[in-house]
C-alpha cells in the first residue's frame, strides 16, 4: 500500500492518460493510416461549432448575426474564428498574384480553344458597352474576366448563392454564416450543457433585434455535449439509485458500517493497483480502461461480503478460522475470474489487452486486500440479523435438478427454446447502429451541411504518392471522375485540396494558356485604345505546398492533407451529397481508376471491426469457459460441472432470449457475456464449496443484488451500446442467480436428494 501510495503521488502530478481511439486498434491488422486519416479528419472537426442566422432580408440578417456574435463574445467557452468576409479578403491577397495559374475546368477548355481577336472584341464590347464605366485599371487586373468565374467554382457544392459581404441566399431567406470553436476541450465532461446554454442566450439576444429569424446550430461538440448530459442524468437516476438499493440491501443484512468501510477499501486498493500496473507496463492509461475498470466495482466487493456474511454471529476469535476455511473458495473464484478476464488478453489487441490487465490486476488486489486485512479491521461483533438469516434461509426452496420425468420434461421445453431463440438471433455490428444524438441537433446537422455543404468525414478517398507533386497530379485524375459522378446526380459534390492548390504541372499548364492570350487581349485593347496598357504581373513560380500550407487561407482545409517526406505523402477527398447508401458501391468503384487511391468507407470499416472483434470475443469466451472448467475440475473433480453449468445455461438462456426479443446480436453482448462466466461461476463455485451453509447464500446474494443492480440498469441507459451490455447483463446475471442453487446437493440440509 505505501508503494502504490508513492506511486498514485507521482502519477498525479503529470498524469497519462490516453484518449486516442486508434491506440484501441494497434496489433488489429486494419490499415492504420487509413484510420490515421480518419481520425484526422474528425479531430479537425471536433472542436467547431457551425451557426446559421437566417432572416427575410440582408441587412437583418447581418443585424441579428451581429447581436449573436455580441452574446457570444461574453462568453467564455466560445470563440468566434475566421469569419467568411475576412477569409474572403485573405484569400483574394493571396491567389491574386497567382490567378493566371487559377482556372476551372470549362475555362481551360474555353481558352484553349479561344480566338485572340475575339477575345479583343468582346475585352472592347465590355469596356464601351454595358461596362462603359469600368476603370481600365480594373480592366487590366482581369482583362479575360476568370477571376469571378473561377470563386464561383469554387463554391459550387453549396447549396444557395453567396455575395462579397458573405451573406448566403437560399430558401427564400438571407443567412449569415457563424464560426465558432470551443474554449478548452472539446468535449463536456461535467454533465452541464454549457455550450447549448450559450448559444440559446445568443438565439435570445438575437431574437430580440429582429423577431423573424431562424436560427440554426451545428457540430461535433453539441452531440459529445448531449451525450455528456445524458450520461450525467442517467448517472443520478440509475447510478445513485442502483447504490441506494445496495446500501440498503447491505444495510439490512449487516446492520453495521463497518463491512462496508471494509469493502470500500478493497475497492479503492483494487482500482489503485490495477491504475499503477497498467500505467507500469502500458506506459499510459486509456480513458475507456478506466471506463471498463467499473466492472471490478460490481465484482472485487464480493470477496468483502462473502468475509462478513461468513463472520456473522461468530466471535472474534474465530475469524482467523473463517478466513483459512474461505481461503481455498476465494482463491477458486479469484481464478476463475481473473481468467475469463485474461481470456481478452489473448485477441491481437492493445486495447482489450490492457483492459484485460487492469481488471486482473485490480480483482487481485481487492482479493489480497480482504485477505491481509479484514481479519485485523473486523475485530468486533457482528450480530446475525434477522434479514440474514430468513435470506440463508430461501436457498432450500430451490427446487433440485433430479432424475424425473417433470425434470426432463423441463430440460427438453428449455432446449427447444434456446435452440430456438438463437436460431432466431441476428448479429449486427453497424455502427450506425450506436448513434443516438437529438433527432433536433440531427435535422439541424443535416441542413447546415447540405446549404454550406459540408462534406461527411464517413466517406472519402484517401490518395497515397511518393511525393506531394505525385498526389496532386492524382487526385486530379480522381476529381475529372467525380465530376462525371455528379453530372449524374451520385453526388452534388467534392470537396479537394486541389481545388485551391492545383499540382505545379496544371498551374503550368494554366499559366501558359492565360498568359499568351492576356497578353494578346491587353495588346490589342492598347492598340486600339491608345492607352498605355501592359498584361498584369503574375508571380513567376507556382504556389508551393508549404507557402499554400502556412497561409491563413489554407485553414479550412488543412485536414484535406497528411504526411511528410518521411512518413509519406497522402491527401484526403470528401464527398458532398451523398443521397443514399446505394451509390457507394459506384463511388468505391472510381478508387480502381486512378493509381494510387483508396476508397475508404470508415462506417463500413469500423462496422467491419466491431464484427472482427466481436467473432474474436465470441471464441475467447468459449476458451475461457474450457480454461474454468479446468481449473475447477482440478478443485472439484466431479463436482466440477455443478459449479459452471448455471453460468452456462444462464449465458444460452441469454442468447436466446435476445433472439426471441429480435435484438441484434454484437460486441457489447459478447463482452457482457464474458463479464457474466467470470461473476456468475463464483455463484456456482462459492455454493459448491460450502454446501449447507447458509452464510454462502446470503452472501452470493448480497453480491448478485449489487452486481445485478449496477450493470443491470444499464439497460434503462438512451445509449444503445450501453443498453445493450445492460440488457444482456440483466438477463445473463439474474439467470445464473437463480439457476445456481438447482445444482447443489442438500444432503447437509436434511431431506434433500443430490442433484443427479
Amino acid at each position: 500500500m505505501l508503494l502504490l501510495a508513492w506511486h498514485q503521488v507521482h502519477f498525479w502530478r503529470n498524469p497519462r492518460f490516453d484518449n486516442d481511439i486508434l491506440a484501441l486498434l494497434s496489433g488489429s491488422g486494419h490499415d492504420r493510416a487509413a484510420l490515421q486519416i480518419g481520425q484526422q479528419i474528425s479531430d479537425a472537426g471536433s472542436r467547431q461549432v457551425f451557426v446559421l442566422v437566417g432572416a427575410g432580408t440582408p441587412e437583418q440578417a447581418l443585424r441579428a448575426a451581429q447581436s449573436y456574435r455580441d452574446e457570444i463574445a461574453r462568453n467564455s467557452y466560445l470563440r468566434e474564428t475566421n469569419r467568411l468576409e475576412r477569409w474572403f479578403d485573405d484569400a483574394q491577397r493571396f491567389y491574386m498574384p497567382y490567378r493566371n495559374r487559377m482556372l476551372t475546368d470549362v475555362q481551360r477548355e474555353n481558352l484553349q480553344q479561344a480566338d485572340p481577336a475575339t477575345q479583343i472584341e468582346k475585352s472592347l464590347a465590355g469596356l464601351y458597352g454595358l461596362m462603359g464605366g469600368a476603370r481600365l485599371t480594373d480592366w487590366q487586373r482581369d482583362p479575360l474576366g476568370l477571376w469571378t468565374g473561377w470563386w464561383q467554382g469554387r463554391v459550387r457544392d453549396l447549396h444557395a448563392s453567396i455575395d462579397a459581404s458573405g451573406t448566403l441566399q437560399a430558401d427564400g431567406k438571407y443567412w449569415q454564416a457563424l464560426r465558432y470553436e470551443t474554449v478548452g476541450s472539446a468535449f463536456s465532461l461535467d454533465g452541464v450543457a454549457h455550450l447549448q446554454d450559450a448559444l440559446d442566450s445568443a438565439d435570445a439576444a438575437a431574437r430580440a433585434q429582429v423577431p423573424d429569424i431562424q436560427i440554426l446550430h451545428a457540430g461535433v461538440p453539441l452531440h459529445a455535449e448531449a451525450a455528456a448530459v445524458r450520461a450525467n442524468q442517467e448517472m443520478d437516476v440509475i447510478g445513485f439509485g442502483s447504490l441506494a438499493a445496495v446500501l440498503l440491501f447491505a444495510w439490512l443484512v449487516f446492520r453495521s458500517i463497518t463491512p462496508m468501510l471494509v469493502v470500500g477499501l478493497s475497492l479503492v486498493i483494487g482500482v489503485t493497483a490495477a491504475l499503477s500496473v497498467t500505467v507500469l507496463i502500458f506506459g499510459k492509461i486509456h480513458v475507456l480502461t478506466l471506463v471498463f475498470g467499473a466492472s471490478l466495482v460490481g465484482v472485487a466487493e464480493d470477496y468483502g461480503i462473502h468475509w462478513f456474511t461468513s463472520r456473522q454471529g461468530k466471535p472474534a476469535s474465530a475469524r482467523w478460522s473463517i478466513l483459512w476455511h474461505l481461503l481455498p473458495s476465494l482463491l477458486l473464484a479469484l481464478g476463475t475470474t481473473v481468467l475469463a478476464y485474461l481470456a481478452m488478453g489473448v485477441a491481437p489487441l492493445q486495447g482489450l489487452r490492457q483492459m484485460a490487465l487492469f481488471s486482473a490486476v485490480g480483482l487481485t488486489a481487492a482479493f489480497l486486500t480482504i485477505l491481509c486485512w479484514a481479519p485485523w479491521l473486523d475485530r468486533g461483533e457482528l450480530r446475525q440479523t434477522r434479514f440474514a438469516t430468513w435470506v440463508g434461509r430461501t436457498e432450500k426452496s430451490w427446487p433440485v435438478v433430479r432424475k424425473s420425468r417433470a425434470w426432463m420434461a423441463t430440460f427438453g421445453v428449455v432446449t427447444l427454446l434456446t435452440v430456438g431463440g438463437i436460431w432466431n438471433l441476428k448479429s449486427h455490428d453497424d455502427l450506425r447502429g450506436l448513434q443516438s444524438s437529438p433527432a433536433s441537433l440531427v435535422a439541424q446537422q443535416r441542413k447546415i451541411s447540405d446549404l454550406l455543404g459540408l462534406p461527411s468525414p464517413a466517406q472519402f478517398y484517401l490518395v497515397r504518392g511518393a511525393s506531394a507533386e505525385d498526389v496532386l497530379r492524382q487526385e486530379e485524375q480522381l476529381t475529372a471522375q467525380l465530376r462525371i459522378m455528379r453530372d449524374r446526380n451520385y453526388i452534388t459534390g467534392y470537396r479537394a485540396i486541389t481545388d485551391w492548390l492545383p499540382s505545379e504541372q496544371m498551374q503550368t499548364r494554366n499559366a501558359a494558356l492565360v498568359d499568351a492570350l492576356e497578353a494578346a487581349v491587353v495588346k490589342g485593347v492598347a492598340d486600339q485604345t491608345g492607352e498605355d496598357l501592359s498584361p498584369f504581373q503574375f508571380s513567376a513560380t507556382p504556389i508551393s505546398l508549404d507557402d499554400f500550407l502556412h497561409d491563413p487561407v489554407s485553414v479550412p482545409f488543412r485536414a484535406l492533407w497528411s504526411g511528410n517526406a518521411q512518413a509519406g505523402f497522402s491527401s484526403v477527398v470528401m464527398l458532398t451529397g451523398i443521397p443514399s447508401f446505394s451509390v457507394l458501391p459506384e463511388l468505391a468503384a472510381v478508387a480502381g481508376q486512378v493509381p494510387g487511391v483508396r476508397w475508404v468507407d470508415m462506417v463500413s470499416d469500423i462496422s467491419g471491426m466491431l464484427g472482427h472483434y466481436r467473432q474474436i470475443m465470441t471464441w475467447l469466451l468459449v476458451a475461457g469457459y474450457i480454461a474454468v472448467f479446468a481449473v475447477l475440475y482440478w478443485r472439484l473433480r466431479n463436482q466440477a460441472w455443478l459449479a459452471i453449468m448455471p453460468t452456462a445455461i444462464g449465458s444460452l438462456l441469454t442468447v436466446a432470449i435476445l433472439g426471441w426479443m429480435g435484438v441484434p446480436f454484437q460486441l457489447f453482448n459478447v463482452l457482457a457475456l464474458l463479464l457474466i462466466l467470470g461473476m456468475g461461476s463464483d455463484f456456482g463455485i462459492i455454493l459448491t464449496e460450502h454446501q449447507g451453509d447458509d452464510s454462502a447464500w446470503v452472501a452470493i446474494c448480497v453480491g448478485g443484488a449489487s452486481t445485478w443492480l449496477s450493470f443491470g440498469l444499464l439497460f434503462l441507459s438512451a445509449t444503445p451500446a450501453l443498453s445493450v451490455f445492460g440488457l444482456t447483463m440483466l438477463l445473463g446475471i439474474g439467470l445464473t442467480w437463480v439457476i445456481s442453487p438447482c445444482f447443489q446437493t442438500r444432503n447437509s440440509h436434511g431431506g434433500g436428494e443430490a442433484a443427479c
